[in-house]
């Protein structure tokens, strides 16, 4: 008797510590005081060293936006746009809109040929596929605002960078590799990227360098209306593209009210229009919050049934009814109330999945860019700043100044060139996204900030196109249902579905097979494929004690920095 005792106390006791190294916790980087999460190393410390120096968070997002367009040019950028999402220590939040717009001389049928087809690639690569950039007005809008160091000082380790050059890391030999027959497809000469760079070479970026001086003394003008904006305009106009100095003269950032709804005990603050980010995050979590995940288990088959049902519908509605709010009218409240939330799920069931096909309206496939980027920052001062930029595909439209030292966005590809017919990720548009001279195109992004009780505690985003919403939303339910911290919640293994195709895609080799196994008898049609990376979160968690843990994707060469 007493050796069966013996042996249930070991088999006990060998049973619990094998749960003990399971549940072992991955801990992201821990700071006290500030943090900044980004694509690359030198962008984080860059904004890092700022907030050291006495700025805050607002003067760190210039300083890692612009070291962004120099480390990171598959996204970051001076030729594209982005979305950013603030909370100052007080309290007070808000958002800016700083999207690219189409040019004044766009017009909606600008991509098809006399027989009414879309002409292929003239929306994806070269000049015709570029909108009016509005990077630079929005940091400068920022800064303008809530800023508290001269933007000459934030610039110089920037330039510094530029001059100094960036080490080519194993992930950017490869990026560089897959686009470079397609740089010299949109480009009449070569460009610096058209060399055969491997890891820990160096990449020098003197023309970018000499921009950046320009703006550094003499402001955002510099860009828009100066000896910049007519190098670009002329740029743009000798390779067939229609922006003008006017339509330059003309853009503005946009402050825009975010879309804010509690989830349980937070309050999350995330992108409004014409980002489609914070209404579907929004649409997913209001119509997830009645279940109880945390009792379903993290990436179970109840948990996964949930989710992806949720997200079937929100992805249903976000085509058909969102675009540039200056242009369309959005029932924005209706989209992301509860007694809406509960009206879509009421013939859900977790006997079954429902089809994708029963679900309303129609035929509008739901697959965007990846080549986004993201950054999180929490400053000295509590205040707090997620933002999300892009030149829409990688390298957007490939076209490169060699005199200016940056590449062109394609976010014209975002907009519906025709109803009825994909653009180069597959996105079948409606009416609110057709083009319009001046108007912002939908976009996903999603920079978001989350409240618990009052209080700061998380900032997140990620690039990821249609994945976006899905992995922001997961890595807020890891961390407030799962229990988790924020590198284990950012390492996560992740799934996504977005109403059509009626897919459920699974990060490979990560998920339960059992689980798997239930999802396909109930009907799911499961894509465990390598073909894409479901998101790269850059995000800050606030800990119980007020200190920091950064969470930075593995799936990227994210790194967060602080102190």
């Amino acid at each position: 008797m007493k050796k069966i005792i013996l042996l249930f106390i070991f088999s006990f006791l060998l049973i619990n510590c094998k749960d003990v190294v399971k549940k072992e916790k991955t801990t992201g980087l821990i700071t006290q005081k500030a943090m900044v999460v980004s694509a690359r190393i030198e962008a984080s410390k860059i904004g890092s060293e700022i907030l050291k120096n006495g700025g805050n968070a607002f003067d760190a997002m210039a300083a890692t936006d612009l070291a962004l367009a120099v480390a990171y040019p598959f996204a970051g950028n001076l030729g594209g746009g982005g979305f950013m999402v603030y909370r100052k220590a007080d309290g007070e939040i808000g958002a800016l809109d700083y999207r690219e717009k189409a040019p004044l001389a766009a017009d909606r049928d600008m991509y098809l040929d006399n027989e009414g087809n879309v002409v292929k690639e003239k929306s994806t690569l070269g000049a015709m596929a570029v909108g009016v950039p509005g990077t630079l007005a929005g940091i400068f809008t920022a800064h303008k605002k809530f800023g508290t160091m001269p933007m000459s000082e934030i610039l110089k380790p920037v330039i510094a960078l530029a001059k100094r050059g960036v080490v080519v890391t194993k992930k950017q030999e490869d990026r560089i590799k897959n686009y470079q027959a397609l740089f010299l497809k949109a480009n009449k000469d070569s460009i610096p990227l058209s060399k055969k760079w491997k890891e820990n070479d160096t990449i020098k970026y003197p023309a970018l360098a000499e921009t950046l001086i320009r703006i550094q003394q003499n402001g955002v003008d510099e860009f828009y209306k100066g000896e910049t904006a007519k190098k670009m305009v002329s740029f743009i106009q000798a390779n067939g593209g229609i922006i003008t100095l006017e339509d330059l003269a003309k853009y503005e950032a946009r402050w825009r009210t975010p879309v804010t709804f509690k989830y349980d005990n937070l309050k999350i603050i995330s992108m409004s229009p014409p980002s489609s980010g914070g209404v579907a995050l929004a649409q997913i979590m209001k119509a997830i919050e009645p279940y109880d995940l945390d009792q379903f288990g993290h990436n179970s088959t109840k948990s996964i049934q949930v989710i992806t049902e949720a997200e079937r519908r929100a992805y249903a509605d976000r085509s058909f009814f969102l675009g540039d709010p200056d242009f369309v009218t959005i029932p924005q409240q209706e989209l992301i109330s509860k007694e809406y939330a509960t009206k879509r799920m009421a013939d859900f069931s977790f006997e079954k999945a429902t089809k994708s096909a029963d679900v309303s309206h129609g035929n509008i496939e739901i697959v965007e860019s990846d080549e986004t980027t993201h950054y999180s920052i929490v400053d000295q001062f509590g205040n707090a700043v997620s933002v999300t930029t892009t030149l829409n595909g990688a390298y957007g439209s490939k076209l490169y100044s060699p005199e200016l030292g940056f590449f062109f966005n394609n976010e014209m590809d975002d907009f519906s060139s025709k109803p009825g017919v994909p653009n180069m990720f597959g996105l079948i548009g409606a009416k609110a996204n057709e083009i319009h001279p001046e108007k912002r195109m939908l976009s996903s992004m999603t920079p978001t900030i989350v409240e618990k009780n009052g209080k700061l505690f998380m900032v997140v985003g990620t690039p990821g196109g249609s994945t976006i919403i899905t992995s922001v939303l997961q890595t807020i339910l890891n961390v407030h249902e799962y229990k988790m911290g924020m590198q284990e919640a950012v390492n996560a293994a992740r799934f996504h579905h977005q109403w059509l195709p009626d897919v459920v895609k699974m990060e490979p080799k990560s998920f339960d097979k059992q689980a798997i196994s239930e999802l396909k008898d109930l009907g799911y049609t499961i894509d465990e494929t390598t073909s894409r990376i479901i998101g790269k979160v850059s995000a800050i968690l606030v800990l119980p004690n007020a200190s920091l843990e950064g969470g930075a994707d593995k799936r990227g060469d994210d790194t967060a920095v602080g102190f």
